[in-house]
């Protein structure tokens, strides 16, 4: 499995396990899990996608018991985690609305949360989850800053946030921000002609690109869904892959966040990693996506 260099001590597999849909499976256990994450390390698959508000703010717990159980499994893996959002639920049930908060405080409280919750003394990457419009990008910057000096975060990035957003946080920052996560797919390609991925482009800082299957929605546009058959039977591979082939195809280096909890998925996702895909190819399957010939 390919590596990407997000800087000098964060290294990420190319593709993500994310483990947003952890306590949404039925059979869940601590033993399924653990037999998750065997399957993504079996690819090479070593990076794990979290946050704090996952499975209503258990779900790190619950991975947490899982790196307990298996000692040996956090020193094989990097662990992303996210915060900021403030959720009426779980620990925060006594907000009265659902919320930003990039304040110190918060973001200090979260990540020593996540820190017990997961049973470890660092997180590889931290996320700001969401872009906060009341957000202090002196006291946000800061924060993170000191929370890399300090060692309880190797690297901090960002969630979902536009161009000028990532240039006002960094403006106040002395380490650099390393990662954009955003929403991108076939079925999400916006951000392709908009500029976000451009700008990441242009300061050589690699994307990571959540829900890169569209929940499935790719597979319910049926001019979509034939031309991703079309080109997996042309390369003797699976729809799925294909789809995310096309985002691995982009000069970028896109980084997708896959999530799943069927094992027998797991097992394939590193399929998509097995695929050459040519310029027309990938032009193909946008055309797809567009409904129209580009102009």
């Amino acid at each position: 499995m390919e590596r990407v260099k997000l800087s000098d001590d964060i290294e990420i597999s190319r593709l993500v396990y994310g483990m947003w849909r952890l306590t949404d499976d039925p059979s869940h256990s601590t033993e399924a899990t653990i037999a998750k994450l065997d399957a993504c390390l079996e690819q090479g698959i070593t990076t794990i996608d979290q946050a704090n508000i996952y499975g209503a703010y258990t779900a790190e717990a619950e991975f947490g018991k899982a790196l307990r159980e298996s000692p040996g499994l956090r020193q094989q893996i990097e662990i992303v985690s996210k915060c900021d959002i403030v959720w009426p639920a779980g620990r925060f049930a006594d907000h009265r609305v659902k919320h930003y908060d990039t304040s110190r405080a918060h973001i200090v409280a979260c990540v020593e949360q996540s820190l017990r919750d997961l049973g470890t003394d660092y997180i590889d990457l931290l996320l700001i989850h969401r872009p906060d419009p009341l957000m202090d990008q002196e006291e946000t910057g800061s924060t993170l800053d000191a929370l890399i000096d300090q060692g309880k975060i190797k690297g901090a990035g960002v969630s979902n946030f536009r161009p000028w957003d990532i240039e006002l946080l960094q403006s106040a920052m002395s380490h650099r921000l390393v990662t954009n996560q955003i929403e991108l797919s076939l079925a999400n390609h916006h951000p392709l002609v908009e500029g976000d991925v451009a700008h990441l482009q242009r300061h050589r800082c690699p994307i990571m690109a959540w829900s890169p299957l569209a929940g499935g929605e790719l597979f319910e546009n049926h001019s979509l869904n034939a031309a991703l058959e079309t080109v997996a039977t042309r390369l003797g591979s699976i729809a799925d892959a294909v789809a995310i082939a096309w985002l691995l195809a982009h000069p970028a280096k896109i980084v997708p966040v896959l999530g799943t909890n069927n094992i027998e998925r797991i097992r394939k996702l590193h399929a998509a990693t097995q695929i050459s895909m040519d310029r027309e190819t990938w032009f193909e399957l946008y055309t797809a996506a567009l409904g129209r010939e580009v102009a």
